[in-house]
C-alpha cells in the first residue's frame, strides 16, 4: 500500500440502507478515499452462490454502477448477493485488491481476506471475525454535532427525554394492532411516572396506519412529539438527546445504533419469529446491554452500563492491522 496516500476502497452493496450503512460505516472509519457502488446481477449470475458463479462481472445488470479498471486496493461489501462480485475482483486482481465481507457471505470464507460475521452467525475460521452489534455509522463526532443541532427542537426545555425508535414490518415481523396498542399505552405510562418528554421517529418502514394512530393519540399533549417525515430526520438527535431509549427489536442495524450512544436501551419485541434474529436480541439480553419489555412494558427503567458498545472501531483497526498496514 502506499504510504504517501490514503487507500483506495470500494463499498459494494445491492442497496439496501441496511447494508450501506455497515459498510460505509467501517470505510468512514477506516479514512480510507471509497466509492460508492450498488450493483445488481443478472440471471442466471443471480441464483449462483458466489463462489460458483462464473465472470460475475460479465452478469451486472445495467442499472447498477459500474466495475471497472483499475481495481481499488480494498473492497468492504456486505449482504449474501455482493459475494459474487467481491470475490471475482479478487480474482481477476490477483489477490492485490483485498476484500472485506460484512455478513455471513454463505459461502465459503476462504474466498475473502476478512469476514465480519454476526456472533449468533456461530461461523469460525482464521479470517473470521464475530461481534454483537452490525457495524455503522454512529460516531461521537456526528453524536456531538446532532445533539447540539436539534437540542432546542427536541428537549425544549425538558429535564428528562425519552425517544422511541420505531422500526415496521420486514420478512419475519410485524405489528398487530394489540401491539400498536401496548405501544400507545407505554409511550402514555412513561411520560405519566416520568414526566419525560416523549420523542418519537418512525422509520422509512413503518407503516402508516401506526404513525396516524400515534399522532391522533398524543394530538395536542405537549410532552409529545413525533417526526412526521417532512424536513430533516431526527434519528441521529434522538440517539444523541435521549436519556433513555425504546427500540422496536425488527432492525438489527437500530438495535446496534442505538447501543453505540452508551444509553439505557429498552427493546420491545415485533410480532412474528426469526430464529438468528432472536438469537441476536437474546445474546445482548444475557449480556445485559438492553432489557427485553415484559408482556406489560412498564420494566423500562433498568440501570444501563452507561458505556458505548460499538463494534465498528475494533473491526476497523483490525482491517488496518491485517489488510493495509503492509
Amino acid at each position: 500500500m502506499s504510504e504517501s496516500s490514503r487507500p483506495t476502497c470500494w463499498v459494494l452493496t445491492t442497496g439496501e440502507a441496511g447494508m450501506r450503512s455497515q459498510a460505509i460505516g467501517l470505510a468512514e472509519r477506516l479514512g480510507v478515499d471509497f466509492q460508492e457502488k450498488a450493483v445488481t446481477l443478472r440471471k442466471p449470475w443471480s441464483m449462483l452462490p458466489g463462489h460458483l458463479c462464473p465472470a460475475p462481472l460479465a452478469g451486472l445488470a445495467p442499472e447498477g454502477d459500474r466495475l471497472e479498471r483499475p481495481f481499488p486496493e480494498l473492497i468492504i461489501s456486505c449482504g449474501r448477493r455482493s459475494t459474487a462480485l467481491s470475490i471475482g475482483i479478487r480474482r481477476a486482481s490477483g489477490g492485490a485488491t483485498k476484500t472485506v465481507h460484512i455478513q455471513n457471505p454463505q459461502t465459503p470464507t476462504k474466498h475473502f481476506d476478512l469476514v465480519i460475521a454476526m456472533r449468533h452467525d456461530a461461523m469460525s475460521g482464521d479470517n473470521v471475525v464475530s461481534v454483537d452489534t452490525a457495524l455503522h455509522r454512529v460516531t461521537p463526532e456526528k453524536l456531538a454535532e446532532a445533539a447540539e443541532a436539534w437540542r432546542e427542537r427536541l428537549r425544549g426545555g425538558a429535564e428528562r427525554l425519552v425517544g422511541f425508535v420505531l422500526g415496521g414490518p420486514t420478512k419475519h415481523y410485524w405489528m398487530s394492532e394489540a401491539l400498536l396498542s401496548r405501544l400507545e399505552t407505554m409511550i402514555a405510562k412513561v411520560h405519566e411516572i416520568t414526566g419525560a418528554r416523549i420523542v418519537v421517529t418512525p422509520s422509512r418502514r413503518t407503516e402508516a396506519r401506526v404513525t396516524e394512530r400515534l399522532s391522533a393519540a398524543f394530538a395536542g399533549e405537549p410532552w409529545y412529539w413525533q417526526w412526521d417525515g417532512s424536513g430533516e430526520n431526527p434519528y441521529f438527535g434522538i440517539l444523541a438527546l435521549a436519556d433513555r431509549l425504546v427500540v422496536t427489536a425488527d432492525s438489527v442495524s437500530m438495535v446496534s445504533e442505538a447501543l453505540a450512544t452508551g444509553r439505557a436501551i429498552n427493546l420491545l419485541p415485533m410480532n412474528g419469529k426469526s430464529k438468528r434474529h432472536d438469537a441476536f436480541v437474546d445474546n445482548l439480553g444475557r449480556r445485559g446491554l438492553v432489557s427485553v419489555t415484559g408482556p406489560e412494558g412498564l420494566d423500562l427503567f433498568f440501570t444501563g452500563s452507561g458505556e458505548p458498545v460499538d463494534a465498528t472501531p475494533e473491526v476497523a483497526e483490525l482491517v488496518r492491522r491485517r489488510l493495509l498496514q503492509r
